[in-house]
């Protein structure tokens, strides 16, 4: 699937879509206390330092969406996997930008931790 050759930034409400059709794999980069304190239901949590490690693990048969608390370390995360040519994606604004369109946190009552 393509979003377009300039659209690899992808609104909080355009990820919720794909995810709800299991268009896209989510993979949160955060470090494992942000993951706690709330994520996106689905997401696969595989910390930034960890990501280059565990990169064979992670589909290549289907668009991935990287995000983090802002949007910064997953959109060079997104950078990298699509120069290793994965077709690879960020959320823009990151998990503040998804909780601030009133999008769902898991667990219930789940908050954006401070980085």
């Amino acid at each position: 699937m393509s979003f377009g050759p300039q659209e690899w930034e992808l609104a909080p409400e355009r990820v919720a879509e794909l995810l709800a059709t299991g268009a896209v794999e989510l993979v949160d980069v955060r470090e494992p206390y942000e993951f706690e304190a709330g994520h996106v239901e689905g997401a696969r949590h595989v910390p930034l330092e960890r990501l280059s490690e565990e990169a064979a693990s992670i589909p290549h048969d289907r668009p991935l969406v990287f995000q983090c608390r802002v949007g910064a370390r997953s959109a060079m995360a997104a950078q990298a996997f699509r120069a290793a040519g994965f077709d690879a994606y960020n959320l823009s604004g990151g998990l503040v930008e998804w909780a601030a369109h009133g999008l769902p946190l898991s667990p219930e009552g789940g908050t954006v931790a401070d980085h």
